[in-house]
């Protein structure tokens, strides 16, 4: 049970968050793409698929980003009693935790075509690069925009078989939501990370975070615009961003307090409930 319990500790299972940002681009994509008009049972059975892929690849991603960033998290009042940080767990038997969960990611999803097989393979290295990237550039934030949100276009592919402006357009503006909300999250260990020397846009735009994260909600924002008109959307979608629109600008944004690190937590979390509402809008905009 104590290995059970430090299993679920090492992978974030208790914190769903992390999954649910994984999973919201996968459902856009999969949701803007598929024919309402033919069988349901395919749509939840993909939506089903890439729940169970977010779930199974955040999980080795948090593994392995604990085995890269031991020694920092040593340091970080935050981190530092996470299992392989504290000892609890020792690398070779993450590394096999880590393997295991891929193994099975990938028993998912060879469910899918091949064009989607052979593009979510070409995205493994990205998978893997945000925990190198914080020791680099200050920048980190964007590789993980990169690869959290390729799942988007991985789900417009599943169901078309090809790809098009549509998920791009998509994805750039969800690429810009993750810099906007992984920043926000990084403001709770700003003083650890300078210390210790991890890079982040946390620590590159502290001065005035308030303009960063409008030009990235903006980005968003814009895509949203941009996928509702190429698609052919009813007026009542572009009405219904407003919700989005206000919850990013007057809440995340105008009301965020960088040095109270509940509150960027609270506001971190908040996007879960974005991406839901995010999807009420796209289901409008394909249905009514």
């Amino acid at each position: 049970m104590n290995q059970l319990n430090l299993f679920i500790e090492l992978t974030r299972l208790k914190k769903p968050i992390g999954y649910m940002l994984l999973f919201w681009p996968c459902i856009w994509g999969l949701t803007i793409v598929y024919d309402f008009d033919k069988n349901l049972s395919s749509y939840f059975l993909f939506g089903f698929l890439f729940l169970s892929g977010s779930i199974l690849m955040r999980s080795a991603g948090c593994i392995v980003n604990d085995i890269v960033d031991k020694n920092f998290d040593k340091k970080v009042k935050r981190t530092k009693n996470r299992p392989i940080a504290s000892g609890k767990i020792s690398i070779s038997l993450a590394s096999f935790y880590a393997i295991l969960l891929c193994a099975i990611a990938f028993m998912v999803l060879i469910n899918f075509n091949q064009f989607t097989i052979l593009m979510a393979l070409l995205s493994m290295p990205l998978a893997f690069t945000y925990p190198l990237m914080k020791r680099i550039t200050y920048w980190p934030q964007l590789f993980l925009g990169i690869t959290f949100n390729y799942g988007l276009i991985l789900a417009w592919i599943s169901i078309s078989n090809e790809i098009s402006l549509i998920p791009i357009i998509f994805y750039i503006g969800a690429i810009f939501w993750t810099l906007g909300y992984d920043t926000i999250y990084g403001f709770q260990d700003i003083k650890d990370d300078e210390i210790i020397g991890v890079k982040s846009t946390s620590i590159k735009f502290k001065n005035d975070p308030k303009k960063f994260l409008t030009i990235c909600y903006s980005a968003l924002i814009i895509s949203l615009i941009l996928v509702g008109y190429l698609m052919n959307f009813k007026i009542l979608y572009f009405i219904m961003l407003i919700i989005p629109f206000f919850h990013l600008f007057l809440f995340q944004i105008k009301k965020l307090n960088i040095s109270n690190t509940s509150d960027c937590l609270n506001k971190f979390k908040s996007n879960n409930l974005l991406g839901l509402i995010i999807l009420i809008n796209i289901f409008i905009g394909k249905l009514i």
